[in-house]
């Protein structure tokens, strides 16, 4: 019993400190980016109204999204919504990093933490196994939430997750099709990879738009129009629904679409929009 007081009053103290310096946090980090202060009160822009969501959920303490962050509980949500055949099967979860089964697994897999973002390892072949327990045992330890101050991932139990390896035979993938949905509609798909080397945004039928939403990163290219774009976007109107905003990443892997995950406050609303009006444009959608 002793041994837990000191863990109980260091929680405690977190949350005493979030409560203090969360708000101003996050409109410091909006100051510091866009040189102005915020408008939450009335705000216009797609920025604005990321940085509302931010600063409401913070207030309020609120973790209803956090079930459809966390990688884990996301699943059963998405086997309501849209079938159990859109998730990567799951090899193994848990808490451990040491615990990893690597005997068991195959040739191929994905190692990845259900409660941040990116950091993922792709193994084909072999591992160094004390590197991966080690890495991922360091990412148990932290809290996604300090990054930004994204409160929807304040709550959630950190574990390490090994996933089935999907091959979509594109160099540098798989590529993730980001769907931007504003009501239950999808109003963007942004075209990105894990190394963050290519960025193209389309609308919903697959027309080119020239947007840029971050500098110094991802090459315009034009991809082909997927066969099954109908099928792609139905997956993530469904996954949206009844949302006034939220990013469904979705994988498209040989005719097949795959949940990658939900994102609320995308780059926690740091955004370099190019042109700037895209901001005004996505804060009419929203």
């Amino acid at each position: 019993m002793m041994s837990s007081v000191p863990r109980l009053l260091k929680a405690a103290g977190k949350w005493t400190f979030r409560r203090a310096t969360g708000l101003r946090s996050i409109r410091a980090s909006y100051q510091h980016h866009y040189g102005k202060s915020l408008n939450d009160r009335s705000p216009q822009t797609f920025s604005e109204k990321v940085f509302r969501r931010m600063i409401a959920l913070e207030r309020e303490s609120d973790s209803s999204f956090t079930p459809l962050v966390d990688k884990v509980l996301v699943r059963d949500y998405v086997r309501e919504r849209v079938g159990s055949e859109h998730l990567i099967e799951l090899l193994w979860h848990g808490r451990n990093a040491a615990t990893i089964p690597f005997n068991t697994l195959p040739a191929s897999y994905v190692i990845k933490t259900n409660h941040g973002s990116g950091g993922h390892v792709f193994v084909r072949g072999q591992v160094d196994r004390s590197k991966v327990v080690a890495r991922f045992g360091a990412a148990l330890r932290e809290n996604y939430y300090w990054r930004s101050r994204e409160f929807q991932y304040f709550h959630i139990v950190p574990q390490v997750l090994v996933e089935e390896l999907i091959d979509d035979g594109v160099p540098l993938g798989p590529l993730d099709f980001r769907c931007w949905c504003f009501h239950g509609q999808v109003r963007l798909i942004q075209l990105d990879n894990p190394a963050y080397s290519r960025l193209e945004f389309y609308d919903s039928e697959w027309n080119s738009l020239a947007l840029r939403h971050r500098s110094g990163g991802g090459q315009a290219t034009q991809s082909p129009k997927p066969n099954n774009l109908s099928e792609l976007v139905a997956v993530a109107q469904a996954l949206s629904r009844g949302i006034d905003f939220v990013r469904v990443d979705l994988y498209n892997v040989r005719g097949r679409v795959y949940f990658g995950e939900l994102t609320f406050t995308p780059r926690a609303g740091l955004f370099t929009f190019q042109p700037e009006s895209w901001d005004d444009v996505l804060g009419t959608w929203w």
